[in-house]
């Protein structure tokens, strides 16, 4: 159950999270999630799940976005507490399935493949429901996750290969049939190797969007990133915003 979901995220992978994670920091990149959320939130507020280290969170409340976080690693909470900004942002420490912070929120939102830290389908409905409990009528939720690459493994294949650098390799193992990854993180330090794990639930966009009508939401729009480039069959990603129907 979603209350003795194991916390990976965890001592020295949250310390050394925002170092191995360069890409998702780019500035331009950020810029864009940013622009895309402050619109919808308008002027409303906005709840991040699985805040982190609050790489989102942190520019979104200094463009005036009054922004609360939930998050369920202490480890990672304590970095975003640690950044210059971060006394704006209310975080509380728990599960994203199950949760509650007081309040309305124009906007939730959840970033960068986290649904798929909930392994059962259950979870990721629950996590849809905690969402929308906490939206006004007509506000939205957003998820970006990828698709699932079945398209890009060889038949026979069960692992991909998604970054390979001197500094670091990683690849996902994929079991298609039970919806199942495991992503394998390699990092080559001055103090040696270092290995991580996470294991995550492939789920299609179809599925999200019968997620969110349990939910009482609706979908919105449906692009392939940020800067609103139409989702097509050959986009690897998606940014889907549902909106709550009020009925």
């Amino acid at each position: 159950m979603s209350e003795e979901r194991k916390n990976l995220f965890a001592g020295e992978i949250a310390t050394h999270y925002d170092a191995d994670s360069t890409d998702a920091f780019d500035p331009g990149f950020v810029a864009r999630t940013v622009d895309f959320l402050a619109e919808l939130a308008g002027e409303g507020r906005a709840l991040e799940f699985a805040i982190g280290t609050g790489r989102i969170g942190l520019p979104l409340s200094e463009r005036g976005v009054p922004v609360t976080g939930i998050e369920l690693s202490s480890d990672m909470a304590r970095q975003l507490k640690s950044k210059l900004g971060s006394d704006a942002i209310d975080i509380t420490i728990g599960d994203m399935t199950s949760t509650r912070v007081d309040g309305g929120f124009r906007l939730v939102y959840l970033v960068f493949n986290t649904i798929g830290n909930l392994l059962s389908q259950d979870e990721q409905v629950a996590c849809f429901c905690n969402a929308a409990a906490h939206l006004e009528p007509g506000g939205c939720f957003v998820i970006e996750v990828i698709v699932p690459p079945l398209r890009r493994l060889p038949p026979g294949e069960s692992s991909l290969v998604f970054t390979l650098t001197p500094q670091r390799v990683g690849y996902d193992e994929i079991d298609v049939a039970n919806q199942q990854g495991v992503s394998h993180h390699i990092w080559f330090r001055e103090d040696g190797p270092k290995r991580f794990a996470t294991p995550w639930r492939l789920v299609w966009p179809a599925e999200l969007d019968l997620m969110a009508r349990i939910a009482g939401m609706r979908l919105r729009e449906r692009w392939q990133d940020w800067d609103r480039s139409p989702f097509t069959s050959e986009s690897f990603k998606h940014v889907s915003v549902w909106e709550k129907t009020g009925d």
